[in-house]
């Protein structure tokens, strides 16, 4: 019988104790992907934002995010966690060779950057996709809200999203002209 690969198994996952002994000494690859919808002329209508349980307990809006496996691309690693996130249809429209729009360091630390994530340092590449399919909140997701980009460049929503993603959001928004 053939043993069928999960993720706990899987070649480039590690175990819950070496990710965290890991977490402990190196700085982990992330991707943060911003989906948006956009018009024929390729400007922005919508921003897509989910909502999730933090790690404490708190339900706040975040943005599609999640590490970079052993040896998988960057672009794989944002292809899929757009669709753990968003489902198989989003459809996201992602070149052959994505280029981020920034880079945040989240520290363990608070305050070192205006990115915080207790568990952990780490590097993530932030990239606003466009999305043409149907999106179902999915897997951790509780819910998807597609909101213009002026209700996503409210100060209020921003400030709630935890780790400082709401600065992300605010940067994504600036790089797409808003």
């Amino acid at each position: 019988m053939t043993q069928i690969d999960t993720p706990q198994t899987a070649a480039g996952w590690l175990s819950r104790e070496e990710l965290d002994a890991s977490r402990e000494r190196l700085p982990i690859l992330y991707v943060d992907a911003i989906p948006v919808r956009v018009d024929g002329s390729g400007t922005v209508t919508s921003v897509g934002l989910l909502l999730r349980v933090t790690g404490h307990g708190q339900i706040s809006r975040a943005l599609v995010s999640g590490r970079v496996n052993y040896q998988e691309r960057v672009r794989t690693a944002v292809l899929r966690h757009l669709e753990k996130d968003l489902g198989p249809l989003a459809l996201p429209r992602l070149p052959p060779a994505p280029q981020p729009f920034t880079v945040a360091e989240y520290f363990p630390t608070p305050g070192v950057t205006a990115f915080h994530d207790p568990r952990q340092h780490a590097v993530s590449l932030a990239f606003v996709v466009p999305v043409e399919g149907d999106c179902e909140p999915q897997q951790d997701a509780l819910d998807l809200r597609w909101l213009s980009p002026a209700e996503a460049a409210d100060p209020t929503l921003q400030a709630e999203m935890a780790g400082g993603q709401g600065n992300l959001l605010r940067q994504a928004l600036a790089y797409c002209g808003f």
